[in-house]
């Protein structure tokens, strides 16, 4: 559809640009999948502030970096539109609201979580967590595995992540070896376009439109690029230095800034591929969290708005709440600064991927293109997380390990949510609102049974 009629709309001022970032942060729901049309509804079709060929342009580039989609691509249109401070506002208030919710979550969920209200409603969240992970996997696995080739990356990760405990960057860093090479010997099975395609339909003249001019501030240059490095090098070697120096290397919050940089730059893929690297550190190796805290940890931030991979937020209050790093009568203090240190080190190169790679992306209007060394990440990334849904069945269906009882109510729940996921296409929210409420019933007519 075609509309030159529509008068050309006003540039936002920043004040303006920010209250809608603002808003944006508090009902961003749905994952990336909803987040990226939401802002398609409102920045292309109803305020008209960036044409779809430019969104998409910015959207594909952003599909292709390490980090949450989302949130990047907001960062992007935020530049674009008032250079680095906009950039700042639009990427930081997509997940701030999300963090001092999820702050306040975890201090309810570390008092209150043994209550039976509580309990009841986490019981009903898990299974439903557990079957929105394997419907993950189905959603990126009918898109990336195209081949047979590709198949056999996936069931070659899953085994290698799920019997023989392969450390999740290397698993990685296989994946796009064997793409790479698949690139240049069967490009036909490993060259795959990066799925947003080409703009079909004009909603009338935006602000940033087809043929706008790149902005002066978005002109690259070599001097800009190395000075944003090196900005961005120092806030990192900056914080995580300053961590060191006042509570050693050795500390909690020091090797939680430096766990958690490495896994901003493993969330190729999604925040679900990056999660089993998350449990395999913060469960198994630093033993921050338990099994079930993990479990409870995605259950809480597939709730809240934001990014998916806010999880690390909750994940990093659950941690400090838990170590007491600041001793026995500051548990809500500790958690707190574990969970901003989790989530500026999740973030930071996210804005410097926009800040520093914008430049080279606004040089040319072409559609990017996934890689193949991605292509062979992104089918590994399947095969991961297959595995994560099998860790959360294990651990929903026998809370005791296999010599306990098997959990008959959570795997039909789980069951049922998947058929609703499948077959009726609920929203997952009201999917988790659901099982939160069947899970506290189930638990409150229980003794009626028994």
């Amino acid at each position: 559809m075609t509309d030159n009629k529509l008068p050309s709309p006003t540039a936002p001022s920043l004040a303006e640009a920010g209250k809608f970032w603002l808003k944006l942060g508090f009902i961003s729901f749905g994952g990336p999948a909803g987040q990226i049309a939401i802002m398609h509804q409102e920045l292309v079709e109803r305020r008209r502030w960036i044409s779809e060929k430019r969104y998409l342009h910015a959207l594909n580039y952003c599909m292709v970096l390490p980090g949450p989609e989302a949130q990047q691509l907001a960062t992007y249109i935020g530049w674009l539109l008032h250079k680095t401070p906009g950039a700042l506002i639009a990427g930081g208030l997509f997940f701030l609201p999300a963090l001092l919710i999820l702050i306040g979550l975890g201090w309810v969920y570390m008092r209150f979580g043994d209550l039976p209200t509580v309990a009841g409603l986490l019981y009903g969240i898990k299974p439903a967590v557990t079957a929105i992970v394997l419907f993950a996997a189905y959603r990126i696995g009918s898109r990336a595995l195209k081949n047979r080739w590709l198949w056999t990356i996936a069931a070659a990760a899953f085994m290698a992540i799920f019997a023989l405990r392969v450390p999740f960057p290397l698993i990685v860093i296989a994946a796009g070896l064997i793409g790479a090479a698949g690139g240049r010997w069967a490009p036909q099975y490993f060259t795959v376009g990066g799925g947003h395609g080409n703009a079909k339909t004009h909603f009338g003249p935006a602000v940033i439109d087809d043929d706008t001019p790149t902005p002066e501030h978005a002109h690259f240059s070599w001097g800009k690029f190395y000075r944003l490095l090196a900005v961005g090098l120092a806030l990192w070697a900056g914080a995580l230095g300053w961590l060191c120096a006042e509570y050693g290397w050795q500390g909690g919050l020091t090797q939680m800034g430096w766990f958690f940089t490495k896994a901003a730059w493993l969330t190729f893929g999604g925040a679900y591929a990056v999660l089993p690297y998350v449990y395999q550190g913060a469960v198994e190796h630093y033993h921050w969290l338990t099994p079930q805290q993990m479990i409870d940890s995605l259950a809480l931030g597939e709730t809240t708005p934001g990014p998916l991979i806010m999880v690390n937020t909750f994940v990093g209050f659950v941690a400090g709440w838990g170590q007491a790093w600041f001793g026995a009568d500051s548990h809500f203090l500790a958690g707190s600064v574990a969970a901003i240190v989790v989530t500026y080190f999740t973030y930071l190169p996210s804005f410097l991927f926009i800040l520093a790679g914008g430049p080279l992306v606004e040089t040319t209007h072409g559609n990017l293109k996934f890689t193949a060394p991605l292509t062979g990440v992104t089918a590994a990334v399947v095969g991961v997380i297959v595995n994560l849904a099998v860790f959360f069945a294990y651990h929903v269906f026998w809370p005791q390990g296999w010599d306990g009882q098997f959990d008959l109510f959570s795997a039909v729940l789980s069951l049922a949510v998947l058929l609703a996921l499948f077959r009726c296409k609920i929203g997952i929210i009201p999917v988790i609102a659901g099982s939160a409420l069947s899970g506290w019933l189930w638990l409150f007519l229980q003794p009626w049974f028994n």
